[in-house]
């Protein structure tokens, strides 16, 4: 049997990502939760680069970034495909993946910071959702006809993002701007609900953490 590892994060969407792939395998795996104010050994070793999470370690060798995880499970073990066979909707599935991740900074900084700065990167959010609401419509998933890579790394606009909006007072998301994204999101959490956190957890866990950062400046 294959020794595989994951180092992560409960609330990480990034974590949580691996995590669902590997479960969509049926791979078995060990679990190592971390902690990002005293990062262990084995992370640091793991991940001398970006001493982040996730970090896969499979019979000893370890992968990060978890969009090139999620590529290599799909390719490594047996079981459901993740991402799509033919060569167009694989390429087009990494597009989607890639404009999630870039979107990422925006997000994080239409939340957590203040004044000008984070007011252009509402504005990044807004276009994001715009392009999102009128890539959905009519669409259940992003490419082809089955959930896959590119619904995997979506989890964060699915569901930290409306958490994020709700611990901080930040709106960014209306049904009346974006239905058609609200609609897929819905239907999203609660399809997916057993490959995600508990939404009460992870909304106590960053109401915590943005009172702890507005408190500290």
């Amino acid at each position: 049997m294959a020794d595989v590892k994951l180092i992560g994060l409960w609330y990480s969407p990034f974590s949580k990502r691996v995590e669902w792939a590997l479960k969509i395998k049926g791979v078995e795996y060990e679990y190592i939760e971390d902690d990002l104010h005293n990062k262990s050994l084995l992370l640091l070793q793991s991940n001398p680069i970006h001493k982040a999470v996730p970090v896969l370690i499979h019979n000893g060798k370890p992968l990060c970034e978890s969009s090139v995880i999620l590529e290599y499970i799909d390719e490594t073990f047996e079981g459901p495909s993740i991402l799509p066979k033919e060569p167009y909707d694989r390429s087009l599935a990494r597009f989607w993946a890639k404009f999630f991740d870039d979107k990422g900074l925006a997000i994080r900084k239409s939340i957590f910071f203040k004044g000008e700065e984070q007011e252009k990167a509402k504005e990044e959010v807004y276009d994001m959702l715009k392009v999102l609401d009128n890539e959905l419509k009519d669409k259940k998933f992003f490419v082809g006809e089955k959930f896959g890579f590119v619904d995997i790394v979506a989890n964060a606009a699915a569901l930290w993002l409306g958490v994020l909006e709700e611990a901080s007072g930040v709106v960014l998301v209306t049904r009346e701007k974006y239905p058609n994204f609200c609609d897929w999101r819905d239907e999203y959490c609660t399809q997916n609900k057993k490959y995600l956190p508990p939404r009460d957890e992870l909304l106590a866990h960053y109401q915590v953490y943005i009172q702890r950062v507005t408190t500290s400046k």
